[in-house]
């Protein structure tokens, strides 16, 4: 049995992995959301299609070179070449399955303007060859009002008759790269449907792969779900951030402070300083939030104050990598600059959004001369060039070690014979004594 939470304290069972009906699923994008779900669903023996238009995508899924966790690496091991899991760039194979899930990308472009060019494409294909009787379930991060828009509406004028021909739930993804500990089995699902009909076949998919499932009234309602979780993540950040900074003015260790607050057992969750924030979620999230805002002549004072200070917090980092290095009587001008991690997270091989691009270009626009090591990330192209990953980065002579991103399982121990350090993850061993931002 699985659960929905309908109301709060109210479950609702479905016994949906006992159900011995065969149930074809396609899982539009296959990116670091759609090949996680396509996975997921093929091995609890759902029939998965898996389509993405970009054939290299695909090349790298079958030789198994793609990020994933090992879990998901030993699924996709397991499943490539089955029955249940096909790969394929013809969208007309999703005319076969019952749901069609979408995972596609939307990011923001350089002015914080949301790219919505290939959710539009691919809604727009989705909503043409829909037949009657599918589910469509869109998990990409939109603006409140995009699942009514780019589905259901074009769907009503195709003449279908949303919530009896068709039907169409809008669940945001929930996905955390790199943590093995957040799987999609044990996180709840959200989901909205456009009627009732809709929200049950959405969730009677879904609840294949989610223990809980939360039903809430409206796609609209699921949508402004995963503004909020990622709005209220980027705000504290961007607190834990200043706060970072005070107590360095003050003097005090800002972790040791966390840890303590950490203590109480209500009206407090830990957040955690760094060098910027990376990855599609909490960078580009709330700029979507913005955006329809601004259209709509509001303001979210808060939202932009925390947008504002995550979008200056790498240029903080060089700025005191600079202090650091004038206080030793040192310009940062030639200054040999060794960064440690550029993936915008541990344990990932991802540099999509990641700080370290823009410390890396603002430390060569200041005259730096910067290298990096990444034991996942070989080589990564900024504004300013393409880097090559240092292999043995303990052999080189730096003036200064920035350690940016700490993968797990890797050898950091050589950055306490560096001259200069700075913790921008405020994760090193304290005992190296490294300043902080």
């Amino acid at each position: 049995m699985v659960t929905e939470t309908v109301h709060p304290g109210e479950l609702r069972a479905y016994p949906v992995r006992a159900d011995t009906v065969r149930h074809a699923v396609g899982v539009v994008g296959l990116g670091y959301v759609g090949l996680p779900t396509a996975l997921a669903l093929a091995d609890v023996d759902v029939d998965v299609v898996g389509y993405d238009i970009s054939e290299a995508r695909l090349a790298s899924i079958k030789a198994q070179t793609v990020d994933l966790l090992p879990a998901d690496e030993e699924r996709l091991s397991r499943l490539l070449g089955s029955e249940l899991l096909s790969l394929t760039t013809e969208h007309a194979a999703l005319s076969a399955v019952d749901t069609v899930i979408i995972c596609v990308p939307t990011p923001v472009d350089s002015h914080l303007v949301p790219d919505l060019t290939m959710l539009s494409e691919c809604c727009e294909a989705v909503v043409n060859s829909t037949r009657v009787g599918q589910t469509i379930v869109l998990t990409s991060t939109t603006y409140v009002g995009c699942t009514r828009e780019f589905l259901i509406e074009p769907l009503r004028r195709r003449g279908l008759i949303v919530g009896q021909d068709v039907f169409v739930a809008f669940s945001p993804e929930r996905i955390d790269p790199g943590v093995a500990d957040h799987t999609q089995e044990s996180t709840p699902r959200v989901v909205g449907g456009a009627s009732a009909a809709c929200a049950d076949r959405a969730i009677r998919t879904l609840a294949r792969v989610a223990a809980v499932t939360h039903r809430v009234s409206t796609p609209e309602a699921a949508e402004l779900t995963k503004l909020l979780e990622n709005t209220f993540r980027a705000v504290n950040i961007a607190l834990a951030n200043e706060f970072s900074g005070i107590a360095l003015q003050l003097g005090v260790d800002v972790i040791e402070v966390i840890g303590a607050a950490a203590t109480k057992p209500y009206g407090f969750m830990p957040f955690y300083p760094g060098p910027g924030v990376g990855g599609h979620c909490i960078p580009c999230d709330p700029h979507y939030l913005l955006w329809q805002l601004k259209a709509n002549r509001k303001q979210s004072p808060v939202t932009e104050a925390a947008m504002a200070s995550i979008a200056a917090r790498p240029r903080s980092v060089v700025t005191r990598a600079q202090e650091i290095l004038a206080e030793a009587g040192r310009p940062l001008s030639g200054t040999r600059v060794l960064l440690v991690g550029v993936a915008y997270k541990p344990g990932v091989a991802d540099v999509r959004e990641s700080p370290a691009l823009e410390i890396v270009d603002e430390l060569v626009r200041r005259g730096a001369e910067v290298s990096y090591t990444d034991a996942l990330v070989e080589s990564v192209t900024t504004r300013t060039g393409v880097l090559t990953a240092e292999v043995e980065p303990a052999k080189g002579d730096w003036d200064l070690v920035i350690a940016h991103t700490l993968h797990p399982a890797v050898d950091h121990s050589w950055i306490a014979d560096a001259p200069l350090v700075l913790d921008a993850t405020y994760k090193l061993d304290r005992v190296i004594h490294p300043h902080v931002l």
